[in-house]
């Protein structure tokens, strides 16, 4: 419990002095929308190119894990995507940014410190490798599945160009191409680079959870949660027990990589959902309501994993 509350209370604290803040005054009435394109334009980029950048993925890749974690994710993924179209005729922007807060977890933050410290260093693996299965992979879905949303009723080619002209535009999917290619190449960065890169990544996390509170003050929690709970439960429920139903396909795996991909799907979701609902204006309330929820109940959850686990 202490471990997960020392990695816990950092997430709810930057949340609520972003809500003093916004209840204040301080930031003036386009705080949120500041510190949202803050991150969006150069934080967000910045931590996605150097995580990716620094990774020889052909050291770390571990294809069951990439199977059982990918897979779960996906799957929560999809089945997010449906039950906001069946619970309120979502359209596709909507349902892409419900789908990630269901499934995309808070696993740079809270997974490496808490494999790190049930796992001992070894545990950087399997968090890095979900590091780059979330931003590489579940991250550039959502974005494509969003401009396919924004620029659908210009006819087939139309639109098609259109997404493609989006997509090769996002600075977020810019930088993960540039990290992989960088990192797949094994092409050496500048110490001095990565090292403004890395202040500049810090910056992420912090100011996406504190721009959360500050929308929170301004709009307050939606009054019907029914979504909020749908993509909360899919988060917390669904996607490690996906995890852990997957786990026997695959019994040759490491017990570290095996507990991990369990451990990391139960995760809370993470800031960077709400930083791509406010890019997009869909599910905002909503996405930022599910990642206190989640984090709240993951104080109770990923304690009850660690303790199942024997971890620390």
């Amino acid at each position: 419990m202490q471990a997960i509350l020392s990695v816990a209370f950092p997430v709810f604290a930057l949340i609520g002095i972003g809500w003093l803040a916004g209840r204040r005054g301080l930031l003036g009435p386009g705080g949120t929308a500041a510190l949202n394109g803050f991150v969006t334009w150069f934080a967000l980029p910045a931590m996605l190119f150097a995580a990716l950048a620094r990774v020889d993925l052909g050291t770390i890749v571990n294809l069951p894990f990439v199977a059982i974690y990918g897979g779960s994710m996906a799957i929560t993924f999809a089945v997010g995507m449906l039950v906001a179209r069946i619970s309120s005729r979502a359209g596709p922007s909507h349902m892409s940014v419900h789908g990630l807060s269901a499934a995309f977890g808070n696993v740079g933050y809270m997974g490496i410190p808490l494999c790190v410290s049930g796992f001992g260093p070894a545990g950087v693996l399997p968090a890095t490798l979900a590091v780059c299965i979330g931003g590489a992979g579940m991250m550039t879905v959502a974005i494509v599945i969003i401009e396919f949303g924004r620029h659908r009723g210009a006819g087939r080619l139309g639109t098609v160009a259109r997404v493609l002209g989006a997509v090769a535009k996002s600075p977020i999917l810019q930088a993960v191409a540039l990290g992989m290619l960088v990192g797949g190449l094994q092409v050496p960065v500048p110490a001095a680079l990565l090292r403004f890169l890395d202040i500049l990544a810090g910056a992420a996390g912090p100011c996406a959870l504190f721009a959360i509170g500050h929308f929170i003050s301004e709009v307050g929690l939606p009054r019907r949660l029914g979504e909020v709970w749908l993509a909360t439960t899919g988060k917390m429920v669904l996607q490690p027990l996906l995890a852990a139903a997957l786990l026997p396909l695959f019994p040759g795996l490491a017990p570290m990589w095996a507990k991990s991909a369990v451990l990391l799907a139960a995760l809370p979701s993470a800031a960077n959902c709400f930083v791509l609902a406010k890019d997009c204006d869909s599910f905002v309330e909503g996405a930022s309501a599910t990642i206190l929820l989640s984090t709240l109940a993951s104080v109770v959850s990923v304690s009850a994993l660690v303790v199942a686990f024997g971890l620390g």
